[in-house]
């Protein structure tokens, strides 16, 4: 979730309303955040295979998006290898776990590097070659390489319940970070590139964070609580810094949001922003305790 989505992270009394202090349309967000969290549930719950495409549809939509806010830019990132290189990261990790999807995103840079380079034609040289490359290479990072990591969670012991552990803990995470910030929230933690983001929300975070990771790598996992201390503020931490990144970004393009097709959230990489890095600690962590 963006830092524009926080009103929490704003220090200061909350404004009447039914609009956040983004000038969001708060009643919208809830309804669609509620929608796609019960959404999820099923899916893991009944058919999980489905988990898989749904992730896979995500990041495709996600990849345009933010694609197409990069070429508005004048970033001319290559399109047609993000959207089928993307594709390819994810799904090749059905089969052959993240080492195919490593492979598959390394493929994919080798073959934007041809594509940029050739894209005026075997007669001209191509005009901002690095930064076209730079930004190509960002967004299969950023998107797809850390979408395979939410993906292929699915395929592994206890599988449903680790991405369960993913979507609770930033939920956690957003929730306490709400209260904290609302109540208490006076302290600005970085005003040059979220000035909506206090000190006192970071603890609420921080708080309901590691509650809520002791609680589902307990119950839901079924392993020892205590990895739930160590996932919890990692897991934070991250998500907080997957905001700010995707917020600087946005401060350099220009924009708001990355695109428009959630009421009152913005657009899918609008959601994805803080759950896209978590996916790869929750692998990572629970790959080396559990």
């Amino acid at each position: 979730m963006t830092d524009t989505d926080r009103p929490q992270d704003t220090p200061g009394p909350r404004p009447k309303g039914s609009t956040s202090r983004a000038g969001r349309n708060l009643p919208a967000a809830i309804g669609v955040g509620g929608a796609l969290g019960v959404s999820l549930i099923l899916i893991l719950t009944f058919v999980p295979e489905v988990w898989f495409p749904v992730v896979a549809v995500a990041i495709a939509v996600a990849s345009w998006e933010v694609t197409k806010r990069f070429r508005d830019a004048g970033i001319k990132v290559a399109l047609i290898p993000i959207l089928v290189g993307g594709q390819a990261i994810i799904w090749v990790s059905w089969p052959w776990g993240i080492t195919g999807s490593v492979v598959a995103f390394a493929a994919t840079v080798l073959v934007s590097m041809i594509w940029k380079l050739l894209s005026q034609g075997l007669q001209a040289a191509p005009q901002n070659y690095l930064q076209d490359l730079a930004g190509t290479t960002l967004v299969l990072a950023w998107l797809p390489l850390m979408g395979a990591f939410g993906a292929s969670m699915v395929l592994e012991e206890h599988g449903a319940a680790r991405v369960f552990t993913l979507m609770i803990v930033v939920a956690c995470s957003d929730i306490g970070g709400y209260i904290a910030g609302v109540t208490f929230g006076r302290h600005a933690m970085v005003p040059a590139i979220s000035p909506k983001k206090s000190w006192e929300g970071m603890a609420g975070s921080m708080l309901f964070g590691i509650v809520g990771a002791v609680l589902t790598v307990t119950y839901l996992v079924d392993s020892h609580w205590w990895i739930g201390l160590i996932l919890g503020p990692v897991l934070v931490v991250c998500a907080t810094l997957g905001d700010l990144v995707e917020s600087q970004v946005k401060r350099d393009l220009g924009i708001k949001d990355m695109g428009t097709l959630l009421p009152g959230h913005g657009g899918i990489m609008d959601r994805l922003d803080s759950v896209l890095p978590s996916a790869f600690v929750v692998w990572a962590v629970l790959g080396a305790l559990l």
